[in-house]
């Protein structure tokens, strides 16, 4: 290529190679003849133009990939072995296909014909599962449909491979750990309609906190050895156990733009799902329910029930999205890390300076890097990218089964059509009695008509993508700030208005870990997830953001050491 002269008479590319590195001499050159230029050769402007920028940009993408490639190595995948323990699938994930009509166990083809469709990762294959007969209703109309299992075939342009992520194997069907994480969900379904700011002095509340202490192998957090009520069904993540139940992020009005949005939610009738076996049965091959009905009125969320709905409708990322939002809006601190200084303004002073921070650059704001909408972007990035990694363990790996069969399994042994074997911890537990006193059953009463989705358990979507988000959260902010106007919802009007929280000071950092559990836990609380689908996914979606922080480490040309932050595990990482 020939290249043109500037009319000084220099080489126009070395010069404005030269440019980069000396503003020195830019500034004896007239900006009039700099700006004509810069219009006139506008493939070939800065330190790489044309061929030379083009080409850096296809080398990048191979280089970041064969990095994770390299750094990642392929892992073996080995599940809990479940599925050749028991020629009857009882351990495994089913729904949605036919079953037996007396035991509910599913049908020897039907599961054939999914292992067979999951092998061969064939779009027709998985079709075939309905044309075949193989789903479970006999009336295509009313049929739930399988959640896009051939998404954990899928590939993406960033961050490692989903088939390089690994999760440990989900707790055996027989184990003391999956009777611990059951006898939990049942008193999940026990307690869903008591606010949680009542846990203290709510008799229920505490037989479930002394029945989960005793247990042999519970893993949820505890207080000197103990289950406690203000441990109860949280997670032990910094700051999860600290105030009130419901994240601050929750509860804080939304600010999107020039609107404001209150953060009430949809109020449901107090009504449980799938406690008789036909209807259990019906959900379990696939048959279409209604949706949960709502009464008409709305407030703050108040307990289980409320939280439970809020995490069956919701966008996967929009809970963080929103948080990001008000973080941008209400003046919290970028992360130190930010090369641009602390503020990060995304809000109504955008562009203006109504702080600055001299440990920052003096001349320029972040927006698309480092600023508002990149911060948007980032947080809600990750969801689509957790998702596939997910989805790969999901159904190609663990196929784990949902709590609802589980509990399908011991009303099943309860009304004495099968034997099972059950881990001594979950006979031993006063829940089944206590459930059996309220509903006449030992199945899972379940806060969806519709149950679980339909895909397999281990881990959860919501739950990945929450650590995926919140990640991305953390290293974008300062987690060490106080909550600014901490609220709760108020207990004399039934969480119609807020009020202020008065207690110990809540941090940006717990806040945000205290989100990923509420909404991990909150479909723990609904029925349709473990304790243990909700941490291994945390995790998974924590490792899903860094290595997405890590290819874009590479994409970005301002000065920048990184950002500094608290994993989920207590352990900070700078990336």
């Amino acid at each position: 290529m020939k290249y043109k002269k500037l009319n000084i008479g220099i080489d126009r590319r070395a010069f404005l190679n030269t440019l980069g590195t000396s503003a020195a001499i830019a500034a004896t050159l007239p900006a009039n003849s700099i700006l004509s230029e810069a219009s006139a050769y506008a493939d070939d402007i800065g330190p790489q133009g044309g061929k030379a920028r083009a080409e850096s940009a296809e080398s990048l993408r191979p280089s970041v990939a064969e990095t994770d490639g390299d750094k990642v190595p392929i892992p073996n995948h080995p599940d809990n072995g479940d599925e050749e323990r028991y020629a009857n699938k009882i351990g495994n994930y089913s729904k949605a296909l036919k079953h037996d009509p007396v035991t509910g166990e599913v049908d020897p083809a039907a599961y054939a014909a999914m292992i067979a469709a999951i092998s061969s990762g064939r779009f027709a294959d998985f079709e075939a599962l309905a044309t075949n007969g193989h789903l479970g209703s006999s009336d295509p109309t009313l049929q739930r449909r399988l959640v896009n299992p051939i998404s954990g075939y899928a590939f993406d342009v960033e961050g490692v491979d989903s088939h390089q992520f690994k999760l440990p194997p989900a707790p055996r069907f027989a184990s003391a750990q999956q009777a611990g994480e059951a006898v939990e969900l049942y008193w999940m379904a026990l307690l869903r309609d008591v606010n949680f700011a009542d846990y203290g002095t709510d008799p229920t509340v505490a037989a479930a906190a002394t029945d989960l202490s005793k247990l042999s192998d519970f893993r949820g957090p505890k207080d000197a050895g103990a289950v406690t009520p203000q441990t109860l069904f949280r997670d032990a993540y910094p700051g999860c156990v600290d105030g009130p139940y419901i994240s601050q992020f929750l509860l804080q009005p939304s600010v999107f733009g020039a609107m404001r949005v209150d953060t009430k939610i949809a109020e449901v009738f107090p009504v449980d799902f799938m406690k008789d076996f036909t209807s259990w049965l019906n959900v379990q091959n696939g048959v279409d329910t209604l949706p949960t009905p709502t009464t008409g009125a709305t407030r703050y969320c108040l307990n289980g029930r409320d939280l439970s709905h809020y995490v069956n409708i919701d966008q996967l990322f929009e809970a963080y999205f929103v948080a990001c939002l008000n973080l941008l809006s209400f003046g919290y601190l970028a992360n130190p890390g930010n090369p641009y200084g602390r503020v990060l303004d995304g809000g109504a002073g955008r562009h203006r300076n109504l702080v600055l921070d001299p440990t920052g650059s003096l001349a320029q704001v972040g927006f698309g890097t480092f600023g508002g909408p990149s911060a948007i972007t980032i947080v809600s990035e990750p969801a689509t990218r957790a998702l596939k990694n997910e989805w790969y363990q999901k159904w190609l790996v663990h196929r784990k089964l949902r709590p609802e069969e589980f509990g399908g399994r011991v009303e099943v042994a309860r009304l004495g059509k099968k034997s099972y074997t059950f881990h001594a911890d979950l006979i031993a537990s006063s829940v089944l009695a206590t459930t059996f006193a309220k509903y006449g059953t030992y199945l899972l009463p379940m806060a969806y008509a519709e149950g679980s989705p339909n895909h397999p358990s281990y881990a959860s979507g919501h739950g990945t993508v929450a650590g995926a988000a919140v990640t991305m959260l953390k290293w974008l902010f300062d987690e060490t700030q106080p909550i600014k106007n901490p609220v709760v919802p108020n207990p004399a009007d039934g969480g119609q208005t807020l009020i202020p929280y008065v207690g110990p000071t809540l941090t940006v950092g717990g806040e945000l870990n205290k989100i990923v559990s509420n909404v991990s836990q909150g479909r723990n609380i609904a029925g349709v997830h473990w304790r243990t689908d909700a941490f291994y996914a945390n995790l998974l979606g924590e490792e899903t953001a860094l290595s997405i922080l890590r290819d874009i480490r590479h994409t970005v040309t301002e000065p920048f050491d990184g950002s500094t932050f608290t994993k989920f595990d207590g352990t900070t990482i700078t990336v």
